[in-house]
């Protein structure tokens, strides 16, 4: 037979819905709490509770010093008792031994009833938040509790309770007391009393959510809601698009004779819902998004910075069903399509078309390109001043007037725009980007100067030439800035020079003087003098110079040998000669630095190269003008080392030195 604590703590459990260890460390916190408080003792002392489930008795632990002679049992233990726990314990130690009071039992259920409570409720309220803070922008149902001015109570799942205010109530629907309802889960906060839950049946996600309900294609991905539109109690406009071929999206959400949708519209009070298809390009988009009218025209501008309109042209008897009443339907379409809607019947379309081209200088070229036509748009237009019937081929007349104008100041207005990029291409690709990320401040102007650019959007040194080309007068006209202000800044962009880019352009000619060379010998035999070089540096800087290809090092190192034989005059030690010109080869391969040439054994001669590298000075000397400097390369016989030397002259790093060896 079970224990009556055991008992209690199941029934403890299955009332509260709570983890078994949440409750046992309640259960524990409070026997700690009802010692310290039964024996008075320090909260800087360690103390632990430990309950057994099959017995209900509880052991107390405490940390206690040792000592030799206990004056004060509360923290203090003899050695002798220390040594029965711990052999190795010493005086001055610590350690945990069981100090449960008798009667503890009693005792504690008297203290710590309230500590229970108080841990219990804790634990409730923390899993309560953790629990419905993962519920957000899901649906939840809950049965009203309580109506008052504010909004509603409802009871949730966990003896949780949610409100619904009055401004997230669909308009128009009546409650009633025990009433169960549907609700979004919008808001979960923390507060002392509780998690806060905040439901809302207004907000749009609840109809998205509906129709993930009510709608498998929806919730299984093959059909998306793009946007929601929502005026709660009144109307919404819902866009949806397939992600699969061959589903209709506006049919998956009507269902069969509308059973989806009508379920939907139950839910809401009678919510109007138009479902419509989304469409890539705006104009049908936003014509679709009109519906129920009919639309002839859609004419989208979408200059400068700010926001996109699209003026729309229907038929005169449907203007009133475009609008909607009081303006709901175009202000749904405005908000489902993120495009300002600007609606016009086709006869209104036709007189602002002919005023603007009368009167506005950008509409003067469609004078005389609808010069036949004009007179049949007015005499059209009087007689429907005049209250006499239009015919539908005049209608006709009047609504291809309006496109061909609608349309082509369109397309005007995307050459100018076009143009306008290409002028901007040009003049940025002759401005460097190091320049777009060097700061405005760098260049040396004044801070108020400085701080009114950075105000207008020019951040960069880049951004200020970019618009110094474009349009000057656009700078000019900035507030603050004016005719010394203009010079200060061109000043100042003149005396900026680019260090990034001068740097980079420095080691570049470094690069180029270390890797480029130029031999020219006379030969006397058969045996030419050519001078192995990269193709690109012979046909760039040495055309008159033959081209001949690289040799692998193992013929280079046997025509090495052969050139030595012939140097058998003057070499004393053949075989020690071989082995460091073979050594000197191959240093000199990995580097990159050095050719092998070939020459007559009787007639070795100095000679002088030019070398590719930028002068910003010309020399006063009577050398010709290049832009190159000069490097020296001299053969000479040691009679040290009883051989041939080349010598070469380099600078690296702004220090002189010499490469020398021996052929």
């Amino acid at each position: 037979m079970k224990n009556e604590f055991v008992l209690a703590f199941n029934e403890l459990l299955e009332e509260k819905q709570l983890p078994k260890d949440i409750i046992m460390g309640a259960l524990e916190y409070a026997m700690v709490s009802a010692y310290r408080k039964a024996e008075n003792a320090s909260n800087a002392q360690h103390i632990e509770a430990k309950i057994d489930l099959q017995t209900g008795r509880v052991t107390i632990y405490a940390e206690k010093e040792i000592v030799e002679v206990v004056q004060d049992p509360r923290t203090e233990v003899s050695l002798e008792e220390a040594q029965k726990i711990d052999p190795n314990a010493k005086v001055g130690g610590m350690i945990v031994v069981e100090s449960t009071p008798k009667d503890f039992g009693r005792v504690a259920a008297q203290t710590a009833r309230q500590v229970i409570q108080q841990r219990i409720r804790e634990a409730e309220r923390e899993a309560q938040f953790q629990y419905f803070r993962r519920q957000v922008g899901e649906i939840v149902s809950g049965m009203i509790q309580a109506i008052s001015q504010n909004g509603l109570t409802l009871g949730l799942e966990m003896k949780a309770e949610g409100i619904m205010p009055r401004k997230e109530m669909i308009p128009g629907e009546r409650y009633r007391v025990h009433e169960r309802v549907r609700a979004l889960l919008l808001e979960v906060k923390d507060s002392g009393k509780g998690p806060q839950i905040i439901l809302s049946r207004a907000h749009r996600n609840f109809l998205r959510r509906l129709l993930e309900n009510e709608v498998p294609e929806i919730y299984h991905g093959m059909v998306e809601i793009r946007s929601i539109a929502r005026e709660p109690g009144q109307r919404s406009k819902v866009a949806v698009a397939a992600l699969q071929a061959g589903i209709d999206p506006v049919g998956a959400c009507v269902g069969m004779r509308g059973v989806r949708i009508q379920a939907i519209v139950r839910e809401l009070n009678d919510e109007k819902i138009d479902v419509i298809e989304w469409n890539p390009d705006p104009a049908i988009y936003i014509a679709k998004a009109l519906s129920p009218a009919r639309v002839t025209g859609v004419y989208l501008s979408n200059r400068g910075k700010g926001t996109k309109t699209a003026t729309v042209v229907v038929p005169e008897d449907q203007l009133s069903l475009a609008i909607g009443r009081d303006g709901q339907n175009a202000r749904l379409a405005a908000r489902l399509t993120s495009w300002r809607i600007d609606i016009k019947s086709l006869p209104e379309a036709a007189v602002d078309a002919l005023a603007k081209i009368k009167k506005e200088p950008e509409y003067a070229t469609f004078a005389e390109l609808e010069k036949d036509v004009i007179p049949q748009i007015e005499q059209i237009l009087n007689k429907k001043a005049e209250g006499r019937p239009v015919t539908p081929e005049e209608y006709q007349v009047m609504s291809q007037f309006v496109d061909r104008v609608e349309r082509g100041i369109l397309r005007q207005r995307e050459g100018i725009l076009r143009a306008e990029e290409e002028k901007q291409l040009i003049a940025a690709a002759n401005i460097p980007d190091e320049a777009f990320e060097i700061p405005l401040e760098d260049i040396g102007l004044p801070l108020r100067y400085t701080t009114l650019l950075n105000g207008a959007g020019y951040l960069s040194v880049g951004d200020l030439m970019l618009q110094l080309k474009l349009d000057p007068n656009k700078i000019l006209a900035l507030e603050g800035i004016g005719a010394k202000a203009m010079t200060a800044i061109e000043e100042a962009l003149a005396k900026f020079s680019l260090p990034q880019t001068q740097a980079a352009g420095e080691e570049v000619v470094a690069e180029e003087q270390v890797e480029a060379e130029e031999l020219v010998l006379e030969p006397e035999s058969e045996m030419e003098a050519v001078a192995e070089f990269p193709a690109s540096q012979q046909e760039a800087e040495i055309p008159e110079v033959e081209k001949e290809e690289s040799s692998p090092a193992v013929e280079t190192v046997i025509q090495a040998e052969a050139e030595e034989e012939a140097f058998a005059d003057i070499a004393v030690e053949e075989s020690q000669e071989a082995a460091k010109e073979e050594e000197r080869i191959e240093e000199a391969e990995e580097e990159s630095l050095d050719e092998l040439f070939k020459w007559s054994p009787d007639q070795i001669e100095v000679d002088y190269s030019l070398v590719a590298e930028e002068d910003d000075e010309e020399s006063e000397s009577d050398k010709k003008k290049k832009k190159k400097k000069k490097r020296f390369v001299e053969y000479e016989y040691d009679p040290d080392q009883a051989a041939t030397v080349i010598k070469k002259k380099r600078k690296r790093g702004g220090v002189d030195w010499d490469d020398e060896w021996a052929l």
